[in-house]
């Protein structure tokens, strides 16, 4: 195809408007970029922020994941000892259930109250038996012949007096005067 003066004319025409664009199309293009790159700065400024938050945020999340490691190994112990506790305890409990539940139906606020009281008196009571009880009854192993030998005298002196001639009439008169009284 031969370019006629018209066409090469018409083609140089449009190069030269088209190159006189270009500046105008760049300057644009800049302009754009230059508007894409400040969002950009922008963007990444942001993206610092949410960064640094995020790595607090992961800081913080580490010390309640301690804190709740050492939350669940502590409820892990107390399962633990509360299983091997209901595990010792729980034949027991089943076997002592109903005499509790009789224990408890049977009894009164008058015997609670008294209950309450006696507690209350325990360490009273205590040191009485401690110092008064206790001592008597490590000597009944010395009194206990003693109380025999005792027996036996009076034992020996009732038939002495029995044989006391005029006794029994002394005796049935007692008897007498202790009916009269009586009636």
């Amino acid at each position: 195809m031969e370019l006629t003066p018209r066409a090469l004319f018409s083609l140089a025409r449009t190069t030269v408007e088209t190159a006189v664009a270009v500046p105008g199309r760049v300057l644009d293009l800049l302009g754009a970029a230059e508007s894409v790159v400040r969002r950009a700065d922008g963007l990444v400024a942001r993206t610092e922020r949410v960064l640094d938050e995020t790595e607090a945020l992961v800081e913080r999340a580490k010390v309640v994941t301690a804190a709740a490691d050492g939350i669940t190994a502590d409820v892990a112990r107390t399962a633990r000892v509360s299983r091997e506790l209901m595990d010792d305890y729980a034949p027991l409990v089943r076997q002592a259930h109903p005499l509790a539940q009789r224990f408890v139906a049977d009894l009164s606020p008058h015997e609670v109250d008294a209950a309450i009281e006696l507690v209350d008196q325990l360490p009273v009571l205590t040191k009485h038996i401690m110092e008064d009880v206790l001592p008597i009854l490590t000597t009944l192993d010395k009194v206990g012949p003693e109380i025999h030998q005792l027996l036996e005298v009076t034992k020996d002196m009732k038939q002495a007096i029995l044989g006391i001639p005029g006794f029994s009439f002394l005796r049935r008169r007692g008897e007498e005067k202790e009916e009269e009284g009586t009636a």
